[in-house]
């Protein structure tokens, strides 16, 4: 690897366009402009079809976008028909703008107005590449017929807007900005100003195109910021971003630039793009959320815009996409999940607004996801709060401390044993089958209880193999006496170190109690068991009983 071959391909400007510097957050959402059926489609494998692109659409409706670059209808049949479509049906609603993109050669700038015939609103995106590599490299022009090429298609395009039916604005894009010389970009721009003439009535977007990554982010933003303190009829000009991620730096691009000074960002849903992709929209509106920011659109489902955006691009979302990934919430880490458990806890009891849970940046449920099949998944690197969290979370069973540090590991032998992730019902059904109301040889057929001064006395009758015992027993609880009938009538010692109950559901009569019992046997080992039923006398026998069986058995399962 010779990196000798490389060497800076952008021009920086001077060290005074850097008040960017002392703004810590973005204040306010952006214009945004989708361009997911441009440049997202024409990077596609296979372009979306005409009713392909018509569901994405809607998507994108869905999601509140009010500016939508829908194609290059001069490219293709299928990016005529489908502006074309739109118009016909009137599909474009009141408050949305479509825009076309179009290069500055007058036979594709004609067409581009055939397809806009009749919009009620659409903009006119023109552009040219202005970059040293492509003047010398592509064209073999100028500076000066460069700008020409700009020049003439700004004329052509106010001209033809006087000339068809529909409401245009304008966009002009000095493509491949960040190979430009600075000072050049705005000549050029300014020159297409000249022409545009903005004013109140003609607002026009100046677009300034990362179209490759060349340089750090902070020297875009100087850039932007460069051009927005130059440019003529700036009151008037929508300044916009267009940032591609050959880098990997397409977000830190934009925001910083957003500081700089600009006021619209063109991008994609999950950042689909040529090569590295356009800037992830979806990341950046996120962030801004997560900073107290209203992004003005709707993510709030975002499984559906995952699912819709796999259908209709034959793309995929990877699982730790900011956001949006199916993984981006998951704690596998004991440590994690005890902590997010413990937060999560924290903030409910506190009935916190604010949210500020450990690990988690956003709360899950603002964008459709869960805490139990998101948050908290069970595998061989989980520990007992996370484990805990999930069962108490997802099926209401509030295991006591050492029981549910024993459940863990149960739980994470199964994971490791099988090399696989658990899902919630198999956690479940591993609490079930080793705690949950376990039948054995031995059960309780009828109980009476008495109480005398702080003595409970108990009639209660056993049952094992079909033979019938009844005996009686005493003690300082009614737990206290079924457990002492018991030692009696099985002739075992052990010690009834843990109990615990609570309501599961509903109130009253109708609720269900869930008991939990972990005996101590006389070689310090701990047996648990759990019970559950209307009645909490009979729950807190079960969950007995459960725990004697595991600890009569052995506790083999």
């Amino acid at each position: 690897m010779d990196c000798s071959k490389y060497n800076v391909g952008y021009f920086p400007v001077d060290k005074k366009y850097n008040k960017w510097v002392e703004k810590d957050h973005i204040e306010k959402a952006p214009v945004w402009c989708s361009v997911d059926m441009r440049d997202g489609n024409q990077a596609l494998v296979i372009p979306m079809s005409l009713e392909e692109k018509l569901e994405y659409y809607k998507v994108l409706l869905d999601v509140g976008f009010k500016e939508i670059e829908v194609g290059f209808p001069a490219a293709s049949e299928t990016e005529y028909e489908f502006l074309r479509t739109l118009i016909d049906n009137n599909m474009i609603p009141k408050d949305v703008t479509v825009q076309v993109l179009t290069q500055c050669r007058e036979h594709i700038i004609r067409k581009t107005f055939d397809a806009c015939k009749g919009a009620p609103s659409a903009i006119i995106h023109f552009y040219n590449s202005v970059s040293v590599a492509q003047r010398e490299q592509v064209f073999k022009k100028s500076k000066e017929e460069i700008k020409r090429i700009a020049v003439d298609g700004a004329k052509l395009v106010k001209k033809l807007a006087s000339e068809y039916e529909g409401n245009f604005r304008f966009e002009y894009s000095p493509e491949s900005f960040t190979g430009t010389e600075p000072e050049y970009a705005l000549e050029v721009c300014n020159a297409v100003l000249d022409v545009l003439e903005p004013s109140e009535t003609n607002n026009v977007i100046i677009n300034l195109p990362v179209t490759v990554e060349m340089s750090l982010p902070h020297v875009y933003a100087s850039q932007v910021e460069y051009m927005s303190e130059n440019l003529k009829y700036r009151e008037f000009v929508t300044l916009s971003l267009h940032p591609h991620n050959d880098r990997g730096t397409g977000v830190a691009d934009t925001e910083l630039a957003l500081l700089a000074g600009a006021d619209r960002v063109e991008g994609t849903l999950f950042g689909n793009g040529e090569r590295t992709g356009n800037v992830d929209i979806i990341t950046l509106a996120m962030n801004m959320y997560s900073h107290g920011v209203d992004p003005k659109l709707n993510l709030s489902d975002m499984n559906y815009l995952v699912e819709e955006y796999e259908k209709c691009t034959r793309m995929h979302v990877y699982e730790r996409a900011p956001y949006a990934g199916s993984l981006v919430f998951a704690a596998f880490s004991g440590s994690h999940q005890d902590a997010i458990a413990k937060g999560m806890k924290y903030r409910s009891k506190n009935k916190m607004h604010l949210w500020n849970v450990p690990y988690i940046p956003i709360d899950p449920q603002d964008i459709g996801r869960t805490y139990d099949a998101d948050v908290i998944r069970v595998n061989s690197q989980s520990g007992k709060g996370g484990i805990g969290y999930l069962l108490e979370q997802t099926f209401g069973y509030n295991l006591p401390q050492k029981m549910r540090e024993h459940f863990s590991y149960m739980c994470k032998s199964v994971s490791d044993h099988e090399h696989k992730e658990l899902k919630p019902d198999e956690v479940l059904d591993i609490f079930t089958d080793n705690y949950l109301n376990l039948q054995s040889d031995i059960s309780v057929t009828d109980f009476e209880f008495m109480r005398e001064n702080d003595v409970v006395k108990i009639n209660i009758t056993f049952m094992k193999e079909g033979v019938e015992t009844e005996l009686e027993a005493e003690g300082n609880g009614t737990l206290n006496a079924v457990n002492n009938a018991l030692k009696s009538y099985t002739g075992k010692e052990y010690t009834l170190e843990v109990f615990t109950q609570h309501s599961m559901q509903g109130q009253g009569s109708q609720s269900v109690a869930a008991s939990y019992i972990g005996l101590e046997s006389n070689d310090g080992k701990m047996y648990f068991g759990a019970g559950t039923d209307t009645d909490v006398i009979t729950a807190s026998t079960k969950a007995l009983l459960s725990a004697f069986c595991n600890m009569t058995k052995g506790d083999v399962k």
